[in-house]
């Protein structure tokens, strides 16, 4: 895998679909005079849900996509046909994926289990048609309603790798040939800085019946949690891991001292989180090829005594250990490990469509113009979203809620007069005392 294949962090919008409009219709057929009113309900908007899915391992697919719309409902008909409602718009992400509104950084889900599911934007809900308005009193109603707008937000999808260890460490201590040698993962190894640019995920084999997964995570320095280097892009897929594998290179072959180095590492793990520090630690120390038998007792003494950690020596290039250390790590993360991927997800429950409540008692706001009056005000507009006035009835029933709301009155104090004109988004009517 390249650098440039690996995405762990995107944003994307996400927009649920609109509710359709009712129908306003009347039944006109042979024999049949009077057949009243029979338009439809709008079926309601497409959600917008995301969905965990363990065959993908990567926000790849959202590097150059970026923007989400559900399917809108349709507008009802005539003869008391429903419109359709939009298609849901399911969206895959890979396990572990962490949903964050973009906004304020709220975490609405984490996508730990394969199959999970979260509604992201829910769709509006259908207008209704004016069958629903007609009384003994109202038998011709010219009244429909919109459907509702589908909600819509700007996400944050970071990706927390699910692994069950991780191997952690400096760049060059031999965790890329660790993973090798314990797991089916093959990355990229060589003799330089920063070999790893993305983390790699291997199984390891225990028997027939027993396994896991391990990460290589790319290397740290000094700094890293404040962004130094490759900075904290990577220590956020440490936080999965049930046990953390601490390499060293206990033969400082380049240069280097190996207690001085996991110092560093310590200290950023404890920077970046108390939670990720206090993790079950494996202190693991590399290349114990390259050292003369006595040497190599004297460093691994000097780094217990400093840790307070046992030291697990092994040779990843020779296989010195591997069997040992997998074993080991195995039996840390049956003690500590929560079984993200084999539990089932819990069971989703689809939301009801957004609609909108109007409120009937409410404020609203009255400018004098240079041809009359105006209008407006946030309770005006969600009363216009929700009855079109251009349907003779709506607009009736909206002016008597204003009446009831003190509308001639507060004309009046502003010195409104018989024959003036009251404007309500682009509509007119005269105004009588």
């Amino acid at each position: 895998m390249q650098k440039e294949d690996f995405v762990d962090r995107v944003t994307i919008f996400v927009k649920a679909g609109d509710g359709g409009n009712g129908a306003v219709s009347f039944r006109r057929e042979k024999y049949v005079p009077k057949g009243g009113p029979d338009g439809g309900d709008g079926g309601d908007g497409g959600f917008v849900i995301l969905r965990a899915n363990a065959n993908l391992s990567t926000l790849l697919n959202f590097k150059h996509q970026k923007k989400f719309v559900a399917e809108n409902g349709q507008h009802g008909r005539g003869k008391k046909q429903s419109g359709r409602s939009g298609r849901d718009l399911i969206i895959d992400v890979p396990v572990g994926t962490v949903v964050k509104d973009a906004e304020t950084g709220r975490i609405i889900a984490d996508l730990d289990r394969h199959g999970m599911m979260v509604c992201v934007a829910r769709g509006g809900k259908g207008g209704r048609g004016n069958t629903h308005f007609a009384s003994s009193t109202f038998r011709v109603p010219r009244i429909a309603e919109h459907g509702d707008e589908g909600e819509s937000m700007w996400l944050v999808l970071e990706l927390k790798l699910l692994a069950d260890a991780g191997l952690i460490g400096f760049p060059n201590v031999g965790k890329s040939s660790l993973i090798t040698a314990m797991s089916n993962a093959r990355p990229k190894i060589a003799d330089y800085p920063f070999t790893t640019l993305v983390p790699n995920l291997g199984v390891v084999k225990i028997d027939e019946e027993n396994e896991y997964v391990l990460a290589d995570i790319p290397g740290l320095i000094e700094g890293a949690s404040e962004g130094t280097g490759l900075g904290n892009l990577f220590l956020r897929h440490i936080e999965r891991c049930s046990v953390l594998v601490h390499v060293v290179d206990i033969s400082s072959t380049d240069g280097r001292d190996f207690i001085a180095d996991y110092d560093v590492i310590i200290k950023e793990l404890e920077k970046y989180s108390d939670y990720v520090a206090k993790k079950p630690q494996i202190l693991v120390a590399n290349k114990i090829d390259l050292l003369e038998k006595d040497e190599l007792n004297r460093r691994i003494i000097a780094l217990e005594n400093h840790s307070g950690q046992e030291v697990y020596p092994v040779s990843a290039l020779l296989r010195i250990n591997i069997e040992n250390l997998k074993k080991k790590i195995y039996e840390l993360i049956g003690k500590s490990k929560l079984h993200f991927q084999i539990q089932a997800p819990p069971a989703f429950e689809k939301p009801k469509p957004v609609r909108k409540r109007l409120e009937m008692k409410f404020d609203f706001e009255i400018t004098k113009i240079e041809n009359g009056f105006e209008i407006g005000g946030k309770h005006i507009e969600a009363w216009l979203n929700r009855y079109p006035l251009n349907q003779k009835d709506a607009m009736a029933r909206f002016l008597e809620v204003l009446e009831r709301n003190g509308l001639s009155e507060r004309l009046k104090e502003m010195g409104a007069k018989d024959g003036d004109t009251v404007w309500i988004d682009g509509y007119s009517f005269e105004y009588k005392e």
